[in-house]
């Protein structure tokens, strides 16, 4: 009995010995915002909606003898739209990087394709407060699942960043989902990138893929913006493209306006759900408020004044 104790405590002094205490740091930051909306229209009259958003974030990091870093994330989100099981919790994340090997993301929950992290649109998905009436919705390659991973590569060149995603097949659900993007903003003022994923769902009547681009620049204090997503399933009639463009204007450092378009086409539909809008947004200190005018044209894909809606916002957020 003597000698067990005695190899126990050699081994948990070696490991003890091996083992290096890391220092590193937790934070806790937040969110939380207000937010006033009405939808109107020919066949359409609602009451004005409020509504608030909240959501506290915990993150840590720090770095090993190796120089390798890592971070923890995890989200709280009563509203992310989270199952009861689940709810509050929401996304969660672990980051594994360094200089020389790259960045290695993984999801346990929130994770996306390569291609669905850069599909939203250039005038920041308006579609998105039109599909409670029933809109049509814009498809995307995020995974159906969790546990998934993105690669961000080392820099081989200046300006260029590379990203790799997996997701794991699912029995009964999805097959292996591979996607890449690459993004450079090596002149002053621009950015472009371009984005590719696969689709596999449930079987080879869902197969096909996602590609994404997306272009911006800035001069002075005009930004014009555009950008385009296909979806693009084999054999089917589930296409769909969504084209968008935003120019944007900073009249001064706490205060800008936009104007932005969106269209969703659908092969076989009656007609392209068009969408237009204003928008401004005054910034100072932690909080920010924001006001949107938005114009809806066949947001079910088919045609009718029924299908013409009106849509207005305005909107208080504060960030600690």
């Amino acid at each position: 009995m003597n000698n067990f104790k005695k190899i126990g405590m050699t081994a948990l002094a070696a490991s003890l010995v091996s083992t290096s205490v890391f220092a590193g740091e937790m934070a806790v930051t937040g969110s939380a915002s207000l937010n006033m909306e009405a939808h109107s229209g020919v066949a359409l009259h609602e009451a004005t909606d409020f509504s608030m958003g909240n959501q506290l974030t915990f993150s840590g990091s720090g770095e090993l003898d190796n120089g390798i870093n890592v971070a923890l994330s995890f989200v709280l989100d009563q509203g992310d739209g989270v199952t009861a099981a689940s709810a509050p919790f929401d996304s969660h994340s672990i980051t594994i990087s360094s200089d020389a090997l790259g960045t290695l993301k993984f999801h346990g929950e929130g994770g996306s394709s390569a291609a669905s992290a850069l599909d939203t649109t250039a005038a920041g998905d308006m579609w998105d407060n039109f599909n409670s009436n029933t809109g049509v919705s814009v498809l995307s390659s995020a995974p159906g699942n969790a546990n998934t991973m993105n690669y961000t590569l080392p820099t081989i060149v200046d300006g260029l960043a590379v990203a790799l995603s997996y997701a794991p097949q699912v029995e009964d659900s999805n097959e292996t989902e591979l996607g890449y993007s690459a993004t450079y903003t090596g002149v002053d003022g621009l950015s472009v990138s371009y984005g590719s994923s696969d689709l596999d769902r449930a079987g080879t009547a869902t197969d096909g893929d996602q590609t994404v681009w997306k272009a911006s620049y800035a001069y002075g204090p005009v930004t014009v913006a555009a950008s385009e997503a296909d979806y693009d399933i084999t054999g089917t009639t589930s296409d769909q493209e969504t084209s968008s463009i935003k120019v944007s204007y900073t009249v001064t450092d706490d205060f800008s306006i936009s104007y932005g378009t969106e269209e969703i086409k659908t092969p076989g539909a009656a007609a392209t759900a068009e969408y237009t809008g204003y928008g401004a947004s005054y910034t100072t200190g932690g909080m920010t408020i924001t006001a949107n005018m938005q114009d809806g044209k066949d947001v079910d894909q088919t045609t009718g004044t029924d299908n013409q809606i009106d849509y207005w916002n305005i909107g208080l957020s504060f960030a600690f």
